[in-house]
């Protein structure tokens, strides 16, 4: 059996001997079917499949979004079953699929981790997800994580300077940032050393190179500057901003969820595990995991769910 996670920018998958991240722009129009089309010529038949790859803006709406998911996937694997936010598997496109990602990892976590606090970092968001009672999760949109703080719309690698950070200090001096797209955290983290070139995924701001120099020249752009003008120091100052305002958005998030439920532990997962088990005290999934497994924990997820769920 195999495990899906339709995101947006990435596709993940999960078979039994390997789980794999694969860059899948879907407003660029990547080739889901293709890359789908090639574990299925390796013998993977029975598909359980989460997404959130619906709020794609290349979909009018996201229930279109999870139309063209279902009608795609299933293409390939036509007797694929989707996880929904009611903790159900359906075999067609209903809105319950929306964004259901998140709680499959609940799921499948919350009877080995009762009490615990999911803390997922991907590329783009972090989800906060409290274990001790799955059945208060069910059914929450993204709306109501976002208004709960169970959703925080920042990540290790997508997330536009400026949607963190308002301002830095340079020399001393408050200085605002621009609002362009000019640096992503990507550039911040791998100045910072919390990544490596290999890691950076997608494409830079820029479509530009993924070297230190060249995420040095678009922090120094953020305020408006070249590398020159602020040196090294004034980039890795932007940097290291960008990184304590997301560290304290977490944060904030991990407090609320803690004061709304008691959950407990941190359970660290995701590309960001590592950072988040040093910045919060929390126990890496990675351990447990493994490192792609973790970092791709939907996929696995629901292909656990949906085998524990048939009694395999």
């Amino acid at each position: 059996m195999i495990g899906i996670d339709v995101g947006g920018a990435n596709l993940k998958v999960a078979v039994e001997n390997g789980v794999h991240t694969r860059y899948c722009p879907l407003w660029e129009g990547s080739p889901l079917r293709e890359l789908l089309g090639s574990y299925a010529r390796h013998g993977e038949d029975a598909a359980a499949v989460v997404m959130s790859g619906e709020l794609a803006d290349c979909f009018a709406t996201r229930a279109e979004g999870i139309s063209w998911i279902v009608d795609t996937v299933r293409e390939v694997f036509p007797s694929a079953l989707f996880y929904g936010t009611d903790a159900r598997f359906h075999d067609r496109a209903v809105p319950a699929l929306a964004a259901a990602n998140w709680l499959a990892s609940a799921d499948f976590l919350r009877e080995r981790h009762p009490g615990a606090l999911l803390v997922d970092m991907g590329s783009t968001t972090t989800d906060v997800v409290p274990l001790a009672d799955f059945s208060s999760l069910l059914g929450l949109t993204d709306l109501d994580r976002l208004q709960r703080g169970y959703l925080v719309y920042t990540g290790l690698l997508r997330t536009t300077v400026p949607a963190v950070l308002r301002e830095v200090a340079l020399d001393g001096v408050a200085t605002p940032v621009s609002a362009e797209y000019f640096a992503c955290s990507a550039d911040a983290h791998l100045v910072l050393g919390h990544i490596e070139e290999g890691d950076y995924a997608g494409d830079a701001p820029d479509r530009g190179g993924k070297d230190r120099a060249s995420c040095l020249r678009r922090l120094a752009r953020v305020v408006c500057s070249d590398l020159e003008e602020i040196g090294e120091s004034g980039a890795m100052a932007v940097a290291s901003a960008f990184r304590e305002r997301q560290r304290e958005l977490v944060q904030a998030a991990i407090d609320r969820a803690r004061a709304r439920t008691g959950a407990g532990e941190v359970l660290a997962a995701g590309i960001g595990a590592a950072l988040l088990a040093a910045d919060y005290g929390g126990r890496d999934l990675s351990a447990e995991l493994g490192k792609p497994g973790s970092a791709a924990l939907p996929a696995l997820a629901v292909r656990e769910v949906l085998i524990r769920g048939r009694g395999c």
